[in-house]
């Protein structure tokens, strides 16, 4: 009995010291990658002229390229991803599929949809378009429950409705690009490819209040939501509230992706893939929200980073994602395909 409960303590602490190194290896890469993007550019400027304009000190060439130019597009990048990564994993864990992500299942497409409808049909721009994304979302989650729903919702037939809805709100936004005057056009097609050119440090306040709330009330459901991956059965054995988790798992997780999308447009992929990267390198013991919310935020941030300054051409973010995130998800269809579930 000893040596199992020894065995079983020596596991624990293993994991937790897994767990701890990939918290700092994803700390210290993401302090790493936020110190690049700040020093170099077009033009390349020292650690100790970033620390002089970041403390307030006015710097000839560097305090308009530094604190107007680089630093609302790296915190937006991070807040963004991070937000992303977030919702993503949420919705996986709740519907235990990593197929079930956002930006697969339409809410993004919703967003989007709405968004280019402002911008193209209404001449919005700014800070309104945001808003009818973020309502878009909302709605359009709360519609797919809706479809998916008979008695309690199955992960895969969610998924499924949501893949039809997705396919349908991108023929919406197709349709409306096809009738866009040029003078929208393009701005339409910048806000689809997902890009965080042009930010500016007020956008990162929403992101910052929507990660304090939507992102608390994650991390404080964060244990009954591990406890899905054993089942409903099991959870609720548990003593996990089912219909109080997934109602506030669901309203969190949209809120967030909604919220990140409103700001940073529809950038692909980083949902979908946060929560299985961070569950394959913590051992996939325990929750994976933290983890899989600073996979998001350096993904966005570096991805960001190459599609400005190491590709042949500069390319918005969505496009790097894009790039990364196809091959995995046919990957994972032809998985799940060959597990029989239904996909």
């Amino acid at each position: 009995m000893s040596l199992t409960a020894g065995t079983i303590a020596l596991q624990r602490r293993t994991r937790l010291r897994r767990r701890g190194g990939v918290l700092a290896l994803l700390a210290l890469m993401l302090f790493g990658g936020f110190a690049v993007t700040l020093m170099v550019g077009q033009s390349t400027h020292s650690p100790a002229t970033v620390w002089q304009v970041l403390r307030g000190d006015e710097v000839a060439g560097a305090s308009f390229t530094i604190g107007s130019l680089r630093l609302p597009r790296a915190l937006q990048a991070i807040l963004a991803g991070a937000a992303f990564g977030l919702g993503g994993t949420a919705f996986q864990t709740l519907l235990r599929n990593p197929l079930a992500s956002p930006d697969i299942i339409g809410i993004t497409a919703g967003a989007s949809a709405s968004a280019v409808f402002c911008i193209v049909v209404l001449s919005m721009t700014g800070p309104v378009v945001s808003v009818y994304a973020v309502v878009a979302g909302l709605g359009v989650a709360l519609l797919i429950f809706l479809l998916a729903w008979r008695g309690e919702v199955a992960g895969a037939r969610l998924i499924l409705v949501g893949i039809g809805l997705s396919a349908m709100l991108q023929s919406v936004t197709a349709y409306t690009l096809s009738r866009a005057p040029s003078w929208s056009l393009q701005e339409a097609l910048r806000w689809l490819s997902g890009s965080v050119n042009g930010a500016r440090l007020e956008q990162s306040l929403p992101l910052v209040l929507t990660l304090m709330l939507c992102g608390g009330v994650l991390l404080w459901r964060a244990r009954d939501l591990d406890m899905m991956r054993m089942g409903d059965e099991a959870a609720s054995a548990l003593g996990v509230r089912l219909r109080r988790l997934r109602i506030s798992v669901i309203l969190a997780g949209v809120g967030l992706v909604a919220v990140a999308t409103a700001n940073a447009g529809p950038v692909s992929f980083v949902a979908f893939l946060s929560g299985p990267i961070a569950a394959r390198l913590t051992g996939r013991d325990g929750p994976v929200l933290v983890p899989a919310a600073g996979i998001g935020a350096l993904m966005v941030l570096v991805c960001d980073f190459a599609g400005q300054f190491l590709l042949p051409a500069r390319y918005p973010v969505g496009i790097v994602t894009g790039i990364l995130g196809a091959p995995y998800l046919v990957y994972l269809i032809l998985r799940e395909n060959r597990k029989g579930t239904g996909l």
